[in-house]
């Protein structure tokens, strides 16, 4: 299941707002009873969802989630750009690209 604030920035998205600060549009709550979070205050110009809406995005915001986590395995594997560009003049530019290949299919995205 999706983070409650990535399935908000896809239905804000979904509904023309490209961006979400959640310390003036949106609040937040964690819920004490164990009911996970919730929305406390809504300051978009736009309808507040029901959970029901949110929830519509959870798959889209699932696979978001796990791309973003691929995403930062892989920056973190390719080393910085001196690191890559030290590659390059050692090993030349296809040996880099044959490197990076190899770390997307170890990292793959949804």
């Amino acid at each position: 299941m999706a983070n409650l604030s990535t399935k908000i920035k896809m239905y804000a998205a979904a509904n023309g707002v490209a961006e979400v600060d959640f310390m003036k549009d949106v609040m937040l709550q964690d819920d004490s009873d164990g009911n996970g979070a919730y929305i406390k205050q809504w300051n978009l110009d736009i309808a507040q969802p029901s959970m029901s809406d949110l929830d519509a995005f959870d798959s889209a915001a699932s696979d978001a989630e796990y791309n973003a986590s691929q995403i930062s395995n892989r920056v973190a594997e390719y080393g910085t750009a001196a690191q890559q560009l030290e590659i390059i003049v050692e090993q030349g530019a296809d040996a880099l690209a044959s490197r990076n290949n190899a770390i997307k299919a170890k990292y793959p995205k949804k």
